[in-house]
């Protein structure tokens, strides 16, 4: 179960970025580790950087806010999390290095440099061990939905091989998610040598539907009516994917591959928020085959220039 995020600051969803960082500053005097050695306190500390490195960021905060806490996780790892996190400033004028703080986070031993570790920059600025356990490789399992599970989202439970054993697992899938896309799972992979396993990666197929078409977040639908109907216009009953019926007027004149826009009935859009569209596509049908009164008609309106 992911934690929220603004939960762990004590923020409302709707908070100024000044807001947020004032209560990111009330929570590091409280947790951070110089001054609070209980254990609670070290993973509340880590537990509010993340928090602040997502709220913090305008675009990763638009993100977590379209997708939820499972599906922003799914798609960010902890490296894209704490990309381009910098809080020096913030920091020092509170009164805190940030060495260690890195390596801290990330579970390293404050303060250390052994013999044989070599070093590199880490995003705060500062050295923090290169070597790390060799993780195991990761899985690819790949999951058909249907567009209505594409369109709600929801969990699915999948069993596959991991380590010479089948394992289940349920999978959250966000509302929107398109063919090709991959929902990560980390550290459901399979185990390396030092027993640090890989992610599992979830590639979506989202199967075809029998009236639906989709281009993007948009959806198509066809409507075959007659060249009369077509001339002196008609209405035609169009479903939609969450089960609703609309009566759609066809104006007079319409042409053949004419489409008309239902604002808002296609794919939840998954990063951004709303929905796409769905479109209507006319399709005038013209007969293979006359009766004669048919034909005598129709000879008589080529007469008359139609």
């Amino acid at each position: 179960m992911y934690k929220d995020y603004y939960e762990i600051l004590g923020v409302p969803r709707n908070a100024t970025q000044e807001e947020i960082k004032r209560a990111y500053r009330r929570l590091v005097l409280k947790y951070h580790p110089d001054r609070n050695k209980s254990k609670e306190a070290e993973e509340k500390f880590k537990e509010i950087n993340e928090a602040y490195a997502v709220l913090s960021d305008p675009e990763k905060r638009r993100q977590y806010d379209a997708m939820g806490a499972a599906g922003f996780h799914q798609q960010y790892t902890t490296e894209d999390i704490f990309r381009n996190f910098d809080i020096g400033d913030l920091f020092k004028d509170i009164g805190f290095s940030t060495d260690d703080l890195f390596s801290f986070l990330f579970g390293g031993r404050r303060g250390a440099r052994q013999g044989g570790f070599r070093y590199h920059t880490g995003p705060f600025g500062y050295e923090h061990p290169r070597s790390s356990p060799v993780k195991g490789p990761d899985l690819i399992y790949e999951l058909a939905i249907s567009l209505e599970e594409a369109a709600k989202g929801g969990e699915k439970t999948i069993a596959y091989e991991r380590g010479g054993r089948t394992e289940k697992i349920v999978v959250k899938i966000p509302p929107g998610v398109k063919t090709g896309q991959k929902l990560r799972l980390a550290g459901k992979g399979e185990f390396g040598p030092t027993g640090l396993a890989g992610d599992l990666y979830i590639k979506i197929r989202v199967m075809d539907h029998p009236i639906f078409k989709r281009e993007g977040d948009d959806l198509y639908v066809d409507r075959v009516i007659t060249f009369s109907q077509a001339a002196l216009g008609t209405t035609v009953r169009v479903p939609t994917l969450d089960g609703k019926t609309f009566e759609v007027k066809i104006p007079p004149g319409t042409q053949s591959h004419t489409k008309l826009r239902l604002r808002g009935y296609g794919m939840p859009r998954l990063k951004g928020g709303g929905k796409g569209d769905l479109y209507v596509r006319v399709i005038v049908q013209i007969p293979r085959y006359l009766t004669n009164e048919q034909r005598k008609l129709i000879e008589e309106l080529a007469k008359l220039g139609l």
